[in-house]
């Protein structure tokens, strides 16, 4: 077996079935975010990691706005992706850490993900799981490009074949009314989210916030969101919402394509839309960043008191008849953390591997 080319360095990210580290190249120096899969815990899923390698090397290294796979290979234990180190942080907190944020600066944002995301259908694939954690900064510059990451959930669909997706997939908030409903779904679902993540860098909530699963689903299915409360959508224009309205149209058929909401005047005029800030002698536009941070910020702490009586209802629980089930979950829990430790202490002797 050929040496490893690379030494890991520190820890970027967990996920369910993976770990990520920044990467070094031996020889050239190079600095990478890498994905290492543990084989074991992706045990009859292995085709997952060969489908985002494929979808990775049809359009990452052909777009400046699509974060770019670099190299894969193999171990005996785990499955290796390098990837593009994006160092400049995810979207949401790289607004909230600037000093102002304008409706015009929402619209350049989404326009440049909408572009990345026509080039994506374009080369047929479809992404499925956009949303703000997904969209990555290369590097800590102002006018440092934006990426779309994480194709796990991607998939390659031809032309004749668009309505084969059936699965269930995505992220809670952001999947479309179709995914839903298991009669197929394509290309309009990242039109979807693309909606959901517009409303969201305009108000910093999501359209269809709810206090259980099941009634943010129904909601979404029913395309049964509202621009409120009001004291947050003031200061941002119809035209905004116009768009906003357009993506989150629940008949995928009608649904705009990527390229056809390019083409909304929210984003293809050649001035800014945005309401004018009643203090400003000028007529500039107004600042959205402190409404937007205030409206994010208590999600944030509301999202926190519900996984703090959620963890109190586990620790009363271990008294109860569900005892056993809590201790068979926790077992498992540390099964795959004690899989996870073993994949990070692996000496990396590489076998390339083929699609």
């Amino acid at each position: 077996m050929p040496p490893c080319q690379y030494r890991t360095g520190k820890m970027l990210g967990s996920g369910t079935y993976a770990i990520v580290r920044e990467a070094i190249h031996i020889t050239n120096g190079g600095t990478f975010a890498c994905k290492i899969i543990n084989k074991q815990l992706m045990e009859g899923r292995e085709h997952l990691v060969r489908n985002e390698i494929a979808v990775l090397k049809r359009i990452s290294s052909t777009h400046p706005n699509i974060v770019t796979l670099h190299d894969y290979f193999e171990t005996p234990r785990n499955l290796y992706l390098c990837f593009d180190l994006c160092t400049g942080g995810e979207l949401f907190n790289r607004i909230c850490s600037q000093g102002h944020y304008y409706e015009g600066d929402a619209a350049a944002l989404v326009r440049t993900i909408l572009t990345a995301v026509k080039h994506i259908h374009d080369a047929n694939v479809v992404h499925r799981d956009l949303k703000p954690e997904n969209l990555l900064f290369r590097t800590q510059d102002e006018d440092a490009d934006i990426m779309i990451a994480d194709f796990g959930l991607s998939r390659i669909i031809e032309e004749e074949k668009l309505n084969v997706l059936t699965e269930v997939c995505g992220t809670p908030g952001y999947m479309a009314p179709e995914i839903f409903q298991h009669k197929g779904h394509s290309k309009p679902v990242d039109v979807w989210a693309m909606g959901v993540i517009t409303y969201f860098l305009l108000a910093g909530y999501t359209p269809f916030d709810r206090n259980t699963p099941k009634e943010e689903n129904a909601a979404i299915a029913a395309g049964d969101y509202r621009f409120e409360p009001e004291e947050y959508w003031v200061n941002v224009s119809e035209t905004a919402r116009d768009f906003i309205r357009a993506c989150l149209t629940v008949d995928p058929a009608e649904r705009p394509t990527a390229a056809k909401a390019l083409e909304h005047r929210w984003l293809a005029s050649p001035t800014p839309h945005f309401v004018p800030d009643p203090t400003s002698l000028t007529g500039g536009p107004t600042d959205l960043l402190p409404q937007v941070k205030r409206a994010f910020d208590a999600k944030l702490e509301w999202k926190k008191l519900g996984a703090g009586i959620k963890a109190l209802n586990r620790l009363s629980g271990r008294w109860s008849s569900t005892h056993r089930l809590g201790a068979e979950a926790d077992e498992i829990s540390e099964k795959v953390q004690q899989l996870k430790n073993e994949s990070e202490r692996e000496v990396m002797e590489v076998r390339r591997f083929r699609l």
